[in-house]
């Protein structure tokens, strides 16, 4: 019978799944090895299955194991919400609270919300990192930051709750006097194989989450740069293209500094809309103040909407 299924057990299941051995796994519970494989043996008595195949150098999960593995990991999950959501009630207010910011999503809205925050709980010390492609969700996992603003779909982790939140805009663009400018000046739309004649700006993951992964990379010529201000100076000065968030370029494109470019391969007329989302923590419970900013942040999107 499956009364005698325990959270030890499936947390001992997991972790061995996921490092991919008995002792890797005891070391990430901090478990004797024994006792993990203790475990995962009572966990296959139980459910009258074998959920790894111990007959090679490292085990490995049987079709079984892999089937239930999904299983185990949403079930503890919802355990941990549930924790959770418990020490959140009665937990009193933050001493800190510590923010990561996709680079795209523009801060003084963020600034506007926490301003409101501010007003509520001054005493909250607010730190505040802003960080590009996977560096959000990194800063998530490992605890660095509480409450976490992400854009695009690329990066997910079950233990990370999203909530949609709002959009940004990314446009194609180029210095007035690049080729491409005058290029896109004529009105007509520039391809994929005449973009990829440029080089074009792109920014660099600081984590390890995009390894051998492009996004919106077109030109085979590339120079990567670690900030959006980098990466925006360098595109002002003419050295190549790339594709920055609409309100970061609007006064450029309004001067003239900058100039949009029509390219069909990065969306109409080379913008594309991505989905901006809040996250934090599936384990850890949203204290008072950041409970407040969160409401703020959704007041504000629907205000913008």
């Amino acid at each position: 019978m499956l009364d005698g299924l325990t959270l030890d057990q499936m947390r001992a299941f997991v972790a061995v799944a996921e490092s991919g051995s008995f002792r890797a796994g005891a070391v990430r519970l901090s478990r004797v090895q024994s006792a993990v494989s203790h475990a995962i043996n009572n966990l296959e008595a139980q459910l009258a299955v074998s959920l790894f195949d111990r007959s090679g150098h490292r085990p490995s999960l049987t079709p079984e194991g892999q089937a239930l593995l999904a299983d185990a990991r949403a079930i503890l999950a919802k355990v941990d919400r549930m924790r959770a959501r418990a020490r959140g009630l009665g937990e009193g207010v933050e001493l800190g609270l510590s923010i990561v910011v996709d680079v795209l999503f523009p801060v003084a809205t963020l600034a506007r919300t926490l301003t409101l925050m501010r007003e509520s709980y001054p005493s909250v010390a607010v730190r505040m990192e802003v960080a590009a492609l996977g560096g959000p969700l990194a800063a998530l996992r490992a605890g660095r930051c509480k409450l976490g603003i992400m854009v695009g779909e690329e990066f997910r982790d079950q233990r990370i709750e999203m909530e949609a939140l709002s959009s940004v805009s990314l446009v194609a663009v180029a210095a007035s006097a690049h080729p491409l400018a005058a290029r896109s000046r004529s009105g007509e739309p520039i391809g994929t194989l005449e973009l990829a004649d440029h080089l074009q700006i792109v920014l660099e993951d600081p984590t390890p989450l995009t390894e051998g992964r492009d996004f919106g990379v077109l030109s085979p010529g590339t120079w990567r740069v670690g900030t959006q201000d980098a990466k925006c100076a360098l595109i002002l000065g003419g050295l190549g293209w790339g594709r920055l968030p609409s309100w970061a370029v609007e006064r450029d494109l309004a001067d003239g500094s900058l100039v949009r470019l029509g390219a069909t391969a990065l969306g109409r007329q080379g913008e594309t809309a991505l989905a901006v989302y809040l996250a934090h923590r599936t384990d850890e419970p949203l204290g008072p103040a950041a409970r407040i900013l969160r409401q703020a942040l959704f007041q504000c999107a629907e205000l913008s909407a």
